[in-house]
């Protein structure tokens, strides 16, 4: 997901757009307060915008600017900028550097470049359906499009289950369309990857889209340490991929991958096993690559992922299940302030407590 991604979604959007140029954009775009005109200049801003997060390197909150349609513009003029404005975002998502985070309120405050790139695809192709169903024209998009964009920061929305279904699920998961067994949404909201700082490595959440990839065998998007990833990883990628295929997936609750922060390079893997069950308590796991074993980051990752969790609602505490001869990774545990609890099917158990 980056600029090759969003450049398609702008020229889908342009030739949409440009079959309708000739016909009345005052008229309200479907579901919206804005007229067509004022959804493409919306469209356009937000380009603009996500593009300014990333180059500001946008903490706190969204860049003070915004654009607008010069007075008399019309349709055509409202495309031109479409695509210039696409074009920008584009150009800011090939050269990010990797790590680089800016301001963005869901869920978490922040979105990498590669969210940003999921969120312009996903305004293009949305608001572009919002102006052609007030004109009648039709809008439908590039499968693959679709497809990404709920793998990328719709986690927790069951994929499509026949194919060409990808545009129907994407309009049901923004509220805007109903599917057969799925009750119509009143609310929505997207999901940027969650990243949490733990002294010299960031756990960054792998995404069902990165998820895949690395089952597959690889990178996630990720510059991995030679011998990276370790099997482990790659096993707890295709576990994410198949809870996001079923429907059981949930945000936070997968995969997260261990970068150093020095050097972006990505040393290991952690996670749940999924969300806490009934008694409110989480099963985590973990495991490095063999060339940075032995230096503290599981340790140092699996103390901050921990304080995170168990800061979250419902959750009482985590656990961790390790084979009694895996002495490194007993030792992982218990420098993360885990202790020794009861022993389950010849498996050491170590717990951690709210």
């Amino acid at each position: 997901m980056g600029g090759d991604q969003l450049d398609e979604a702008v020229a889908h959007a342009a030739k949409v757009l440009r079959t309708a140029a000739g016909l009345d954009w005052s008229a309200k775009a479907g579901g919206l307060d804005w007229s067509c005109l004022e959804t493409a200049e919306h469209i356009a801003c937000d380009l603009v915008s996500y593009a300014g997060q990333l180059t500001g390197r946008a903490t706190d909150g969204w860049v003070p600017f915004e654009i607008s349609f010069d007075e008399g513009s019309g349709p055509k003029d409202a495309i031109s900028v479409i695509e210039s404005t696409g074009g920008l975002l584009s150009a800011v998502l090939r050269t990010t550097p990797s790590g680089v985070r800016g301001y963005h309120p869901y869920p978490s405050g922040s979105a990498d470049a590669v969210g940003f790139a999921a969120m312009g695809v996903a305004e293009v192709l949305l608001h572009t359906y919002d102006i052609a169903q007030a004109l009648g024209v039709d809008a439908q998009p590039p499968a693959a499009l679709c497809e990404a964009v709920l793998a990328w920061i719709f986690p927790e929305v069951t994929p499509a289950r026949a194919p060409g279904e990808q545009w129907a699920t994407l309009l049901w998961a923004t509220g805007r369309g109903t599917l057969a067994g799925r009750p119509k949404l009143e609310g929505w909201r997207w999901h940027n990857s969650l990243e949490i700082p733990a002294g010299r490595i960031v756990l960054r959440e792998v995404s069902p889209a990165a998820a895949a990839d690395l089952a597959a065998g690889g990178t996630g998007g990720l510059t991995w340490i030679e011998g990276g990833p370790f099997d482990g990883t790659r096993t707890a990628a295709e576990m994410v991929t198949k809870a996001y295929a079923s429907g059981v997936h949930r945000p936070e609750w997968g995969m997260f991958a261990l970068v150093r922060a020095e050097d972006e390079v990505a040393v290991g893997g952690m996670g749940f096993h999924g969300p806490p069950d009934e008694e409110g308590v989480a099963e985590v796991g973990y495991d490095l690559a063999v060339g940075a074993r032995g230096y503290g980051y599981a340790s140092e990752a699996l103390d901050s992922l921990s304080a995170v969790a168990l800061a979250r609602p419902g959750v009482r505490s985590l656990l961790a299940v390790v084979e009694p001869e895996n002495t490194a990774s007993q030792q992982v545990a218990l420098r993360a302030g885990y202790v020794r609890a009861s022993d389950r099917e010849n498996l050491q158990a170590y717990l951690r407590r709210a």
